[in-house]
């Protein structure tokens, strides 16, 4: 095994632990499966898989940019964004998905002129969402505050990468 997945794995631990605790704990309040809880069990159920959708076109997107993205650019195979639906150790390979992208398309931009207009590739963004989702587990306010938080920044770093792939696709059809 190599020492980076390793690495990937260990620091799952805890993660898993921080997904667990509101089941083994029922009466911490807040975080993101506190929050579920009001949901009942229909409708936590019902939130999930509308998630996991949500999350899987995501990753849809995520592995469109890789694939447009030149070979000599690529920072990682476009099928390892798949890896953001594995709990719990999506928590921790979501940060080197995001890092592989921002730095495939910083590569990707010094040879094509149509991601010129950029001056960001999305680290922010989505190391943003990487840092809110994990604090998001933690079991109170600032666990639900986080929660939101993430929401922003996934969907301000979905929409970027959607506005990459439109730039990316215009520069193939030229």
């Amino acid at each position: 095994m190599r020492p980076i997945t390793l690495l990937k794995i260990l620091l799952s631990i805890p993660i898993g632990i921080g997904l667990a605790y509101p089941f083994f704990v029922p009466g911490a309040s807040g975080g993101i499966l506190g929050e579920m809880q009001i949901l009942g069990p229909t409708g936590t159920v019902a939130a999930a898989v509308a998630f996991f959708g949500l999350v899987a076109l995501y990753a849809r997107d995520l592995s469109t940019t890789l694939r447009l993205v030149s070979p000599k650019s690529r920072q990682a195979d476009p099928k390892s964004v798949w890896f953001m639906l594995l709990l719990p150790f999506n928590f921790i390979e979501d940060f080197f998905i995001v890092g592989n992208i921002a730095k495939s398309l910083k590569a990707e931009a010094s040879l094509n002129p149509a991601l010129k207009a950029f001056s960001s590739f999305g680290l922010f963004s989505g190391l943003g969402w990487c840092i809110t989702q994990v604090i998001s587990l933690i079991p109170n306010d600032v666990g639900s505050v986080a929660g939101l938080l993430a929401l922003f920044f996934w969907i301000w770093h979905w929409v970027f990468i959607r506005r990459i792939i439109r730039a990316l696709i215009n520069s193939h059809a030229g």
